[in-house]
């Protein structure tokens, strides 16, 4: 198969360098790479709990806020319209 790669002038200029230096086609040094590219193991997406790894427990706050929402509701209702009054 063929496929068309584009690449910044750099890349192209260091890749002309290295396969005449290497006295290699520019294609085998690209077929290269992307075999070790490929060959290289793929770590899964991480899960919810890694990425907010760093998140859980820095927060403190009620630990039954979900049991006691309801009260809470009220009580910061009561609060709030005991202060106008």
């Amino acid at each position: 198969m063929t496929m068309t790669v584009k690449l910044d002038t750099l890349m192209e200029q260091q890749l002309r360098q290295r396969s005449a230096a290497l006295g290699r086609p520019a294609g085998d040094i690209i077929r290269e790479a992307l075999q070790d590219w490929l060959a290289q193991k793929t770590d899964t997406a991480p899960s919810a709990f890694e990425l907010g790894r760093g998140l859980f427990g820095r927060h403190s706050g009620p630990r039954d806020l979900a049991g006691s929402r309801k009260r809470a509701v009220a009580d910061a209702w009561v609060d709030k319209h005991a202060q106008r009054g």
